[in-house]
């Protein structure tokens, strides 16, 4: 009751002051904010009143952890109903069914750009995965001395890289080969696996090391391989964790603009194909619509750059989701 009455008096709070024009919209998170703040005070007061101050400040501790609790949620909360609202003006069957091919104004589709950014990413995840994971079995299972200790310094050094570093290693690396002019899915591919291996390393190992010493040590001494042992033994046990690392590592990248820019470009046409020519994906999508909204068709572009905006995020969370089912479906079954 004290903190839904905390709340109240902070909407009319705010309530007023839109009213009275002070603000040009109602802030409910400044409402759930201040609410809060004033739920704490105030239950602090009636406690002690009540209870004592030993009470009090039990109750008080505790409400601050939950005061905690909601304004971290805050900005998540106001960021997604923010772009939800933005990205709604968009959300038909033309932007998931036609490309920007020829448009000009009003109308359109991201369709390019989706199938872009799933192609890319599943093709950095095809190279990142297994390089991530097979560094975090050696790690764990055979690494010792000075390479191993080389090989995590040199993981933790590029788990804090700029993205933009990446990008351009990229560039520079095919620019040697193909030229300067050259700009392809594939480029982007291996610049986002530049970024997901380490966290896909650094996850993994993490996750293995979780995995029981005693269960390596059984099907040791059953005469079984250490090779066959890690195949059918750590892997599954681990397995849930695993994926779900590789789902982070998969967060981290979708979203990346700068290396994309650098090293894909945009068109504004479907390619399928990675190897050739330029690709569009949803985060450069969102920033071209963003910065190029002019003229007649500014609301137009600044509209389909909110909606790819919202389907970005629905992709994490599907991928996010669908990578918890796959691990609970094959996750270890414990018996009762």
């Amino acid at each position: 009751m004290v903190l839904a009455g905390g709340w109240i008096f902070a909407g009319a709070f705010f309530m007023l002051l839109w009213a009275a024009g002070v603000t040009t919209t109602f802030s409910l998170v400044g409402t759930v904010f201040f609410g809060t703040v004033l739920f704490d005070i105030v239950l602090y007061a009636l406690s002690r009143i009540v209870e004592g101050s030993r009470r009090a400040l039990d109750r008080l501790v505790t409400s601050l952890v939950s005061t905690a609790f909601i304004i971290a949620l805050l900005p998540l909360v106001s960021l997604v109903w923010t772009v939800v609202l933005g990205g709604l003006a968009r959300l038909d069957v033309d932007f998931f069914t036609q490309s920007m091919r020829n448009v000009v104004g009003s109308g359109g589709g991201a369709l390019h750009a989706i199938m872009g950014t799933l192609l890319i990413t599943l093709a950095a995840a095809v190279i990142s995965v297994p390089i991530g994971l097979l560094t975090s079995i050696y790690l764990v299972e055979y690494g010792r001395g000075a390479l191993a200790k080389a090989i995590t310094f040199l993981v933790d050094v590029m788990t804090g890289i700029p993205s933009i570093v990446a990008g351009l290693f990229v560039f520079a690396l095919f620019a040697l080969v193909a030229g300067p002019a050259v700009r392809n899915g594939f480029m982007g591919a291996v610049a986002l696996s530049v970024l997901m291996v380490p966290v896909v390393v650094r996850s993994s190992e993490e996750i293995l090391r979780l995995v029981p010493n005693e269960l390596r040590e059984a099907s040791y001494a059953l005469g079984v391989p250490k090779w066959l042992t890690i195949l059918k033994i750590v892997l599954p046990t681990s397995l849930a964790g695993i994926v779900t690392g590789v789902m982070l590592a998969i967060a981290r990248v979708i979203g990346e603009t700068a290396p994309l820019l650098l090293v894909t470009g945009f068109t504004f046409s479907m390619n399928y194909n990675l190897f050739d020519d330029r690709m569009m994906t949803l985060p450069v999508f969102v920033y071209t619509q963003y910065t190029q909204a002019a003229g007649v068709g500014a609301q137009a572009s600044i509209d389909r750059a909110w909606t790819a905006a919202l389907t970005l995020i629905v992709i994490v969370m599907v991928l996010n989701l669908a990578g918890r089912l796959i691990a609970k479906i094959f996750a270890p079954k414990r018996g009762l």
